[in-house]
């Protein structure tokens, strides 16, 4: 069995070094709009879907450094969506990852520029990137920006996650929201790598399975804490869905049904990886990983 913890905190350390490397200083002008960069970048993020995309990279035998760059424009782009996200004209949340989120520890207008330069300098760090050739660079930079943007990606899951507070929505629905407000970053992030390694049609069919499976394992997952876990032990306020009236997986099924989707979601993840027999062993821990998460 692979050490998913090791390789999950080597991946953490490699993306974090290019993070620092590619986000402004903060004695750099504006500064204050830096250090807020800065500040929600570095708060703590367990790297998951940068993790991802390496151990996507390892099972094409390609090597870390050559998606570096991606990694680390993933998870600006992820921090991007959490800063906005936490907003009072979104979630409106004062905790992230057990600190002050971005609009507290700042301003709300510093926040919104944080995470609108945080979603730019993602875009450059691909653009920008010579280890990649220049069709594979472009082909990363349109999957990037529909995955973040609308109308299959995150921007999107977000609008109709926000329309469907109040309201009962069926399961069908539901899905559609989270394959675009969550899936839709995981799949690139894995697709990314994939892409970046010339993987065959094939190959890249499995990923695309894989990933769309964990990406709503996660959400589903993320759904189950949410009222299961205390605040502390999430770093974010918890019991924030049911108290927006946010429509989730718990809210439609119930803790136990939830689990029970969940664990069958995982193994759809897993199946989708037979196509690579056992050097997808990293991919497969990371779904039972997700599967097993507690915060």
């Amino acid at each position: 069995m692979p050490d998913l913890t090791e390789f999950s905190k080597n991946a953490a350390r490699a993306v974090d070094a290019m993070l620092d490397e590619l986000l402004p200083k903060e004695n750099e002008e504006p500064k204050w709009l830096h250090s807020a960069m800065r500040w929600s970048t570095f708060a703590g993020g367990k790297r998951f879907r940068p993790t991802l995309v390496f151990a996507v990279a390892d099972l094409f035998d390609l090597p870390a450094e050559r998606v570096g760059r991606t990694a680390a424009a993933v998870e600006m782009v992820h921090t991007f969506s959490l800063i906005h996200d936490d907003l009072p004209a979104m979630d409106d949340d004062d905790l992230r990852r057990g600190k002050p989120t971005c609009h507290i520890k700042f301003d709300e207008a510093t926040a919104i520029l944080a995470g609108d330069a945080l979603l730019a300098l993602a875009f450059k760090a691909i653009a920008d990137d010579d280890g990649l050739g220049t069709d594979i660079r472009l082909k990363l930079i349109a999957e990037l920006a529909e995955a973040t943007g609308t109308p299959r990606g995150m921007v999107a899951g977000q609008q109709l996650d926000i329309l469907s507070e109040d309201k009962e929505i069926d399961a069908e629905e539901l899905e559609r929201i989270h394959i675009h407000k969550t899936g839709a970053l995981i799949k690139f992030s894995a697709r990314s790598a994939a892409l970046a390694a010339g993987a065959s049609v094939s190959d890249l069919a499995a990923i695309t399975e894989y990933a769309s499976k964990l990406g709503l394992l996660f959400q589903i997952t993320d759904d189950l804490l949410d009222v299961t876990q205390s605040t502390d032990v999430l770093g974010k306020t918890a019991g924030k869905d049911e108290e927006s009236r946010k429509s989730t997986y718990v809210s439609l099924y119930g803790i136990e049904h939830a689990k029970v989707l969940a664990a069958d979601t995982k193994e759809a993840a897993i199946v989708a990886l037979s196509h690579f027999d056992e050097r997808a062993e990293m991919l497969r821990a990371i779904a039972t990983a997700t599967l097993a998460r507690t915060a």
